[in-house]
């Protein structure tokens, strides 16, 4: 008897209990409230009820309003005529099981028939299959993360208590002001011929919503469908990685002023002469390293002259900001190198010492694809420099990049930093004629008006 009883613990604890916490607390594989300031959402669980829905939109038809029902399959079924109304007058139609049954009750293949059902249900009526789902009762059971991975399970964040008569319209009218705010998804019913609630109770709601609605509009807030409510807070939260909090701010203000402190200390010169926003700087000096072989039997060795690379920082982490997505940002940095290199050879080869100049070298995590531009990528030896140079750069990057720390969580093996080495004959034979191209522009009358 007690391992039964142990059975049952375990089973409804993990197929039933912890699976509706998991959801519940930390919104794990579903929407329960959006990030908007203006944006709000009605959701209707349990219809339709022939009696009811036909009143409910006709007064989201008179305010402009667009909500979200969760259909009843075997309602839907009974009244598609109620159904293709919702969907022809612009509202969403997700699922609400095939009858009302909590899912804790259902084995999971009894979960996906009643799924099934009532989507091909809206299917049918619709000509759409729907997109959300809403288990009765918000239960959810162990399968329904996986399983519904098809489908955006859908809660709420506000419930005023509409399915029981008692209190009135004026309690339902009074609990949804109270938690009037942008993002808020209401849990409401259309329908009250479900368990533990009372048949008439549709009508509170409704007289409540006769208030509210025109209420909430003139305090500037717009009633929009689930699925608008989710785009809007994809597009804040984007723009929130984007935008800088006040921390980040006088972190990246903190390290700009020492990169411009850097540049002057170790007198950097920019590719293109004058300009301090210029993608590329670069101090010529002497190279202290292991010898890194090039392509056609030369090498460079220790002691040998180098133009020492260094990326401008404060453009990376501009071209990081304004990115929409890591592809974005190096699309950006490819453009980058291609306008400044034949700068960067233009400024190189006209030195008085460039005939001593050996090679381009630089040290980066941003070394893929730079073979493209003639450079060998080369390890940097294990030991104090690459140890430092890996903790710098990676900090640098959880400032610039567009997923800032998540980055550095992600395909962590390949944020290494290597040293990328162009040999400056390969430098004046690629980028040569551009340069003299550069030069030739810098000079003419044109130029010079």
């Amino acid at each position: 008897m007690s391992n039964i009883l142990l059975y049952l613990f375990y089973f409804f604890t993990f197929y039933a209990f912890l699976p509706g916490i998991i959801s519940r607390l930390f919104g794990f594989r579903v929407f329960k409230r959006g990030l908007s300031e203006s944006e709000i959402s009605l959701t209707f669980d349990d219809g339709p009820d022939p009696k009811y829905t036909p009143r409910l939109l006709d007064l989201l038809k008179a305010h402009g309003v667009k909500a979200t029902f969760f259909v009843v399959g075997k309602h839907a079924e009974a009244h598609p005529d109620i159904v293709e109304r919702m969907h022809r007058e612009g509202h969403s139609v997700g699922i609400h099981n095939y009858s009302h049954r909590a899912n804790w009750i259902m084995r999971p293949k009894t979960v996906a028939r009643h799924v099934r059902m009532t989507s091909e249900a809206i299917e049918r009526i619709t000509g759409e299959k729907p997109k959300f789902y809403r288990p009765p009762w918000g239960i959810m059971n162990l399968f329904d993360f996986a399983s519904r991975s098809r489908m955006q399970i859908v809660l709420w964040s506000a419930m005023p208590g509409d399915w029981r008569v008692s209190g009135g319209a004026e309690r339902i009218e009074t609990r949804m002001t109270k938690r009037l705010k942008g993002g808020q998804v209401y849990l409401l019913h259309d329908c009250g011929n479900t368990f533990g609630a009372d048949p008439e109770a549709p009508r509170n709601t409704i007289a409540a919503l006769e208030r509210f609605i025109p209420a909430a509009m003139q305090k500037g807030y717009a009633f929009v469908r689930v699925e608008e409510l989710m785009q809007s807070t994809a597009k804040a939260r984007t723009k929130a990685k984007r935008e800088p909090g006040p921390i980040r701010k006088a972190i990246v203000s903190a390290w700009l002023l020492w990169e411009r402190a850097f540049h002057t200390l170790f007198r950097l010169e920019s590719a293109i002469p004058g300009d301090h926003k210029s993608f590329l700087f670069y101090r010529v000096t002497d190279y202290r390293g292991r010898t890194v072989p090039f392509a056609g039997g030369d090498a460079l060795k220790s002691g040998d002259k180098i133009v020492e690379l260094h990326m401008n920082n404060e453009l990376l982490y501009e071209f990081g900001r304004k990115a929409r997505s890591p592809v974005q940002l190096a699309i950006q940095l490819i453009r980058a190198m291609e306008r400044t290199m034949p700068q960067l050879a233009d400024s190189v080869l006209q030195r008085p010492d460039a005939a001593s100049i050996k090679a381009v070298i630089g040290t980066s995590m941003v070394n893929r694809g730079v073979e493209q531009f003639g450079f060998t990528v080369v390890e940097l030896p294990k030991g104090l420099f690459a140890l430092a140079t890996r903790l710098y750069l990676k900090a640098l990057l959880s400032v610039i990049h567009p997923q800032g720390k998540d980055r550095l969580g992600e395909r962590s093996e390949m944020l290494v930093p290597k040293m990328i080495a162009l040999p400056a004959s390969e430098l004046a034979r690629r980028y040569g004629d551009a340069a003299k191209e550069v030069a030739a522009a810098k000079s003419s009358p044109q130029a010079a008006t």
